[in-house]
């Protein structure tokens, strides 16, 4: 019997969210040559993005497109989740630990009456379903769930747990549209507008360069450093659980156990001594640079670069030199 994956593709504007394709990388290599892997693309004018998905590992996109799904909300998206589970017969269901992946799974859940593991950061077949690792206690340790009973199981993967595959244009694949019937229930709770977060331009989740900046700022003002050094490399501004406590910088820029999870090209840390809770959110970082004056620090044995040294000299010529990179 094959294993089959349905994956939630979670898109804002046609614009994919990296979690998306991520979850497709993690589905794919969880069939293991013996399923199919299918994707659900809700939207409005999305029809297009559907090869996207194809090209990122899905064999079938199920459609829904339709103008009631503009701004859609999660009671809605649960519904259109349930048909296209109900319809593919698949083993997992994966969906992005997003705020509205969040939202969706335990309602999709309820309503197919199914277990549902939150947070993984990975997850494996086993002998009756799947496993899945996720961290607890403050990302001090892990725990190994395993599921029971009858699938589809639920799972809600963490951004930047799992690398997403590159494009391969040459995949092909099937879509089938599913029709966005209307329910005077969807209409129960509905998103009226959309707000973005003043100071940052870029999704923390999706740079693909972020710089972050703790305690060894030594004050809020000094935050303008790690402002400039994300400016000048084109990245997004992180920053640890201790300074966000601090008020020094909103929480939407935390990284780490309580913040966000991030894996980006190059995740450059300032001041940041590498407290468990931070490196849970960005050890999976394609490269990690670490500047910190106090040499014993634990993020030096995870960073791939490591600077010892005061960041208040330090900064201002990665700053410099940055800045002439993307001039030349």
């Amino acid at each position: 019997m094959g294993f089959d994956v349905l994956v939630f593709a979670e898109q804002r504007g046609g614009v994919f969210k990296k979690s998306a394709f991520e979850a497709l990388a993690l589905a794919r290599a969880l069939t293991k040559g013996d399923g199919a892997v299918t994707a659900i693309l809700a939207g409005n004018g999305v029809e297009a993005k559907a090869a996207d998905l194809i090209s990122r590992g899905a064999d079938t996109v199920v459609l829904a497109d339709d103008p009631a799904l503009e701004r859609p909300g999660s009671i809605l998206l649960s519904r259109l989740a349930q048909e296209a589970a109900s319809s593919s017969k698949a083993s997992l269901i994966l969906l992005p630990a997003t705020a509205l992946g969040r939202d969706i799974a335990p309602r999709l859940a309820a309503r197919l009456d199914r277990p549902w593991i939150a947070e993984a950061i990975e997850v494996s077949r086993a002998e009756h379903g799947i496993s899945a690792r996720k961290s607890i206690v403050g990302g001090k340790a892990f725990a190994t769930l395993a599921t029971v009973g009858d699938p589809p199981y639920i799972v809600t993967l963490r951004p930047g747990a799992h690398p997403a595959a590159d494009p391969d244009p040459s995949r092909s694949g099937s879509t089938v549209k599913l029709s966005v019937a209307s329910d005077p229930l969807d209409l129960r709770a509905k998103v009226i507008d959309l707000l973005q977060s003043a100071g940052q331009t870029i999704d923390l989740q999706e740079a693909e360069i972020v710089v972050s900046g703790g305690r060894g700022l030594k004050g809020p003002e000094n935050f303008s450093l790690i402002r400039d050094l994300a400016d000048a490399l084109g990245g997004a501004v992180g920053a640890s659980r201790a300074v966000v406590d601090k008020g020094w910088i909103d929480h939407q820029h935390q990284v780490g156990q309580t913040g966000v999870t991030v894996s980006p090209k190059l995740y450059v840390a300032c001041g940041i001594s590498g407290a468990i809770q931070h490196l849970a959110g960005m050890r999976t970082s394609g490269c990690i640079v670490a500047i910190n004056s106090d040499a014993d620090a634990p993020i030096f044995k995870i960073a791939d670069f490591g600077i010892v040294g005061d960041l208040f000299e330090v900064l201002p010529i990665m700053i410099e030199e940055a800045r002439k990179m993307r001039a030349s």
